[in-house]
């Protein structure tokens, strides 16, 4: 029976480590690799490193909030300490759409894979799945939702033991493709044939900035952690670095590891040539025994990695359903097991619904990558208003040099979102203004106590103000705009405007007394989170 019981602390730093890692080995390396040669060419290695780069820097700046308010379903919860229900409100709409998304676009990487063997699970010519395809991810989506219904437990044991042979074949790869590297495949056409702009466009085009988004999975199980103080940071920086140094080596191999004469008219048409990349160059280079191992790879790890969003997006939708901008019963926890089993179902109901249209990976990654990197964007801003209104409040992990990492961080982010072309950010920011709109219609209804409409308002606009400028950029811009503000002038001038946002949203956190009483629940769903916590109640969280 479902109740108002408590999150388990069972995480150790092995468990969150392997959370990390398994969600950003998902299906971003299985693909990513040929899309990001088509785009960047050789220079695609660059779009790694700056990819992690910024992920690095936000995992980092989300670690100061994970230690000192670890708390499930932070990702949505840290903006309401900050500003108010209403950011929590946008940040919780569009988080829950990538997480939900998150799960389906990895069944559907697996089936994609499986087709390899199983050719009747994808029509012939396209990614679409046959009836039969489209059973065989209903039935991953089933698995994922029984492993996650027991308890936290019982989903990281899963977890670890999937991640071990995750990571076996990606180093085999490397191993291999190494043996059969061609330097001069890096001078052929070039080493970065489309200039400084395919680097950018392939952090977000080309899928990097998907393969390495799995930090907020840690964070939205920051309650079920052992000495989270400790351990968040750790196995956050531990997760982004390791990934780094693999995905930059992956991407080396694959360009080093084509043979010459297919790049005889460029990098353009690598996509087509490679679109199961890693699979098809060690068929092409005569490795049967690596594409076999590929291919079961390409199964297991999506699968991995939407098993991991299945156990995540309940926590955001709980951490939604208790900043009082999203629906109660979502606040239930079942005593026993620990798991918030109406939010596990909610998500197994989305998860199933992203599906239903029969999307390819390729259709979904741009408007997911700009998704989940506008939740990670609040972070900076998110920080810089907690230490400017709540500076007496314990932080085991303190971010250093803050004035310079926290702009930085968001403009990287908000560069990213741009990147992302013009199509998904009319789309995806649009409709965030949207749902802007409904809360202003219905805000009067959501128990506030004492914070009013207006000072919610007030302290959102810079959000809504930079939804509504990066739109006219990008369709003023050259990522699939008019092209009115040339490259890398359109760079520069989303930067600068990202800098301004950032000061701004920084300057305008709710003070931390008018948002006391609007967390007090949260103390309710952990016993304590450390001895300081206990000490001080309202400093460890009670804005």
């Amino acid at each position: 029976m479902s109740g108002q019981g408590k999150f388990k602390k069972q995480l150790s730093l092995i468990d969150l480590t392997f959370i990390g890692l398994g969600a950003i080995f998902g299906s971003g390396w299985l693909f990513a690799a040929s899309h990001v040669s088509a785009i960047a060419g050789p220079a695609g290695i660059f779009s790694w490193l700056l990819g992690g780069f910024a992920v690095l820097l936000l995992g980092i700046v989300y670690c100061e909030l994970g230690a000192a308010l670890p708390r499930a379903g932070g990702v949505v919860r840290y903006p309401v300490y900050s500003h108010g229900p209403l950011l929590g409100y946008l940040m919780g709409f569009i988080t829950l759409i990538a997480f939900s998304s998150l799960v389906a676009i990895e069944v559907v990487a697996s089936r994609q894979y499986a087709a390899a063997w199983f050719p009747g699970l994808t029509k012939a010519g396209s990614g679409d799945p046959t009836v039969l395809g489209w059973l065989v991810q209903f039935g991953l989506l089933c698995v994922f939702f029984l492993l996650n219904y027991r308890s936290v437990k019982t989903f990281a044991k899963a977890n670890n033991l999937v991640s071990v042979f995750k990571f076996i074949v990606p180093l085999l790869v490397i191993g291999v493709l190494f043996t059969f590297f061609k330097p001069e495949n890096f001078q052929i056409q070039g080493f970065a044939p489309f200039g400084l702009s395919g680097i950018e466009m392939a952090v977000s085009a080309g899928g990097v900035i998907f393969a390495y988004l799995g930090l907020t999975p840690i964070i939205s199980v920051a309650s079920e952690v052992k000495n989270p103080q400790r351990t968040i940071p750790i196995a956050l920086i531990l997760s982004v670095l390791l990934s780094t140094a693999i995905y930059v080596l992956l991407q080396t191999a694959f360009l080093g590891g084509i043979p010459t004469e297919l790049l005889a008219n460029g990098w353009a048409g690598v996509s087509k040539e490679f679109a199961l990349p890693y699979r098809d160059i060690a068929l092409a280079l005569g490795v049967g025994w690596l594409a076999y191992l590929v291919v079961a790879d390409a199964v297991i790890s999506p699968s991995g990695c939407g098993n991991i969003y299945m156990n995540a997006t309940p926590r955001v939708i709980y951490g939604w359903a208790q900043t009082g901008t999203f629906f109660k019963v979502f606040t239930r926890i079942d005593e026993k097991s620990g798991i918030p089993r109406p939010a596990l179902w909610l998500t197994f109901a989305l998860s199933v619904f992203w599906t239903l249209p029969f999307p390819s990976w390729e259709a979904l990654i741009n408007v997911v990558s700009a998704a989940l990197v506008l939740s990670y964007a609040v972070a900076p801003v998110t920080v810089a208003a907690l230490r400017r209104n709540a500076p007496d409040m314990p932080r085991p992990f303190r971010v250093k040099c803050m004035g310079v990492l926290g702009p930085v961080s968001f403009i990287i982010a908000a560069l990213i979102v741009y990147w992302s072309g013009w199509d998904t950010v009319s789309w995806l920011l649009g409709l965030q203004i949207l749902m802007f709109v409904v809360y202003l219609l219905c805000g009067r209804f959501v128990p506030t106590r004492h914070l009013s409409l207006a000072h919610q308002v007030r302290s959102s606009a810079w959000l809504i103000a930079f939804y509504a400028v990066t739109i006219v950029l990008s369709k003023l811009g050259t990522f699939g705009g008019l092209g009115i503000l040339a490259h890398p002038f359109d760079t520069l001038v989303v930067a600068a405007f990202a800098t301004g946002i950032y000061y701004w949203g920084a300057a305008t956190g709710v003070p931390s007394h008018l948002l006391r009483l609007e967390s007090e629940e949260d103390e309710s769903e952990v016993a304590s989170t450390s001895s300081s916590s206990a000490a001080n109640p309202r400093a460890a969280g009670a804005y």
